[in-house]
């Protein structure tokens, strides 16, 4: 094979399951050049960014109308040297607004191209199975139902297992992760997750703070953590000013770190939540954009659910407070309502766990055969 990928993944989820990808392809082909748009844990495989992958992390229509002229100027610069280079086979790791119109560019070229997690066509905008059709030689899908959903549509896809699965335990070790964070074994203690966006921690940020001083009178000695990324420290701590939470202690990244020692988490809606889905942990869900943002997404909506753990049951089962809904009170209450309820605590454990072996594959050597198979087509 010619050792030559081009890959571009968006946002701190894509870089994960791309660096993850990236350990597989190398097993099979060591001398594997791999560059295009990235992140950190691309970079420690080897991984050559033209473009830093947070260029593309931007959510909500009118958030992305803001940057639009910057990321279609980076995907037509991007498309016209692979193009020219012409790489045996491109890799799209999720973001599809950016990935798919450049996939289906590529292929009518003459590239391979696979797409590394399937959008949600199941929950919402539906048209984009269409696209996929003539954007993908090939689906990896990181979800049990998806495969048989595409295939009705013509699309070929394989079921390789979520990474997140193989990555984290499944029994979290909870008091190692308490004292690694200087927290007693007997602690309450909530992991704040407001987003890895700036515009999701000026969303949700002070609601997530207010809430937590709501928690605080009635629970004096409750922790509070939050992990953090390195660019977003400062409008955090700036956040938790405003709301008096002096003692919150922010985290340098270390998000499973958090989610391991926490009893609870209030967390932004996103790949998260599925992490702590299988850090077996209780969560209160929450959400907030832009008014249009909001309004445009609420109509393409397909169902009730927007939390993935919700989605992968097919029930509530943990709460989702998103937009209006998302009150510093309702917040607090939904939170205290899990501290209050140990048996419903233990009874979501199980149900995680079940996911977990669900979703639990060999990711890396099953998207490697796939995409062996896509290239020896």
């Amino acid at each position: 094979m010619d050792p030559r990928v081009a890959m571009v993944a968006g946002e701190a989820s894509g870089d994960l399951l791309a660096g993850l990808l990236l350990q597989g392809l190398r097993q099979r082909w060591p001398h594997l050049q791999a560059a295009g748009i990235g992140g950190p844990r691309m970079a420690a495989q080897g991984f050559e960014a033209w473009w830093p992958h947070d260029k593309l992390a931007v959510r909500g229509y009118v958030e992305v109308l803001r940057h639009y002229r910057e990321i279609v100027g980076i995907r037509r610069q991007l498309r016209e040297r692979l193009l020219r280079e012409r790489p045996p086979l491109f890799v799209g790791v999720d973001a599809p607004d950016f990935n798919l119109a450049l996939e289906a560019d590529l292929r009518g070229a003459g590239l391979k191209t696979v797409h590394f997690v399937c959008p949600s066509v199941w929950a919402w905008r539906p048209e984009r199975i269409e696209t996929l059709r003539r954007a993908c030689d090939h689906v990896l899908c990181i979800f049990p139902f998806e495969p048989e959903l595409l295939a009705r549509h013509g699309v070929a896809a394989t079921y390789v297992g979520h990474p997140l699965a193989s990555v984290i335990p499944l029994e979290p070790d909870q008091a190692a992760a308490r004292q690694a964070l200087g927290l007693a074994p007997g602690d309450e203690v909530v992991a704040l997750l407001p987003g890895s966006r700036h515009s999701e921690i000026r969303a949700l940020a002070d609601r997530f703070f207010q809430a937590a001083v709501q928690l605080r009178r009635d629970r004096p000695r409750l922790q509070f953590v939050l992990p953090a990324l390195p660019a977003l420290r400062p409008a955090i701590e700036a956040a938790a000013r405003r709301a008096g939470l002096a003692d919150l202690r922010i985290l340098d990244g270390q998000s499973h770190l958090a989610l391991a020692a926490c009893d609870v988490t209030l967390i932004a809606s996103g790949t998260a939540t599925l992490e702590a889905a299988l850090f077996k942990r209780p969560m209160v869900i929450a959400y907030a954009m832009p008014a249009a943002s909001w309004w445009i997404m609420r109509r393409k909506q397909l169902q009730p659910w927007v939390g993935l753990p919700n989605i992968l049951a097919g029930e509530f089962v943990v709460p989702e407070l998103l937009q209006h809904d998302a009150t510093p009170d309702r917040l607090a209450g939904a939170v205290a309502d899990w501290l209050a309820a140990p048996a419903k605590m233990a009874a979501l454990r199980q149900t995680f766990t079940a996911l977990h072996h669900c979703l639990q594959r060999d990711t890396a050597r099953l998207a490697t055969d796939a995409i062996d198979q896509v290239l020896s087509s």
